[in-house]
């Protein structure tokens, strides 16, 4: 088993990893009857993916000697109605400056490693996902 998801009442649920114990709640947006004081589902779904693509590059770049230390990504989800669902994420990476002079050949193996990850692999193509890789452009 992965995890456990309780249903707390008020559009809100507890969710538990089970090997660590480790623990969060997720609240309903607001544009969906929700106060949006946790991550809602959708929400989940469109970081997954940018904590996903930022750790299969973490590590390969283990395996290449090196650290990938203070990556930050901004994540936009983008709703569309009828029916409701997630229609796009976009994300954008902000390089730290002592990765920015990264060479070509080392920047093309992670963003490949990113870009093929287990989440990005697994949404449904009618998700547009849009990538800026900032100061790796």
């Amino acid at each position: 088993m992965t995890s456990t998801v309780v249903y707390n009442g008020g559009l809100r649920t507890t969710l538990t990893h089970v090997k660590s114990g480790s623990s969060f709640e997720t609240d309903a947006p607001v544009d969906n009857n929700g106060k949006g004081e946790r991550f809602s589902p959708t929400d989940l779904l469109a970081t997954s993916l940018a904590t996903c693509m930022v750790t299969v590059m973490g590590i390969k770049a283990r395996t290449m000697g090196f650290d990938l230390n203070d990556i930050k990504i901004e994540v936009v989800k983008i709703m569309k109605a009828d029916p409701r669902r997630v229609g796009g994420i976009e994300l954008r990476f902000y390089i730290p400056a002592v990765l920015r002079n990264t060479d070509e050949k080392t920047k093309s193996i992670l963003k490949q490693t990113a870009e093929t990850c287990p989440v990005m692999k697994s949404i449904h193509p009618d998700i547009d996902v849009n990538v800026n890789w900032g100061e790796w452009n």
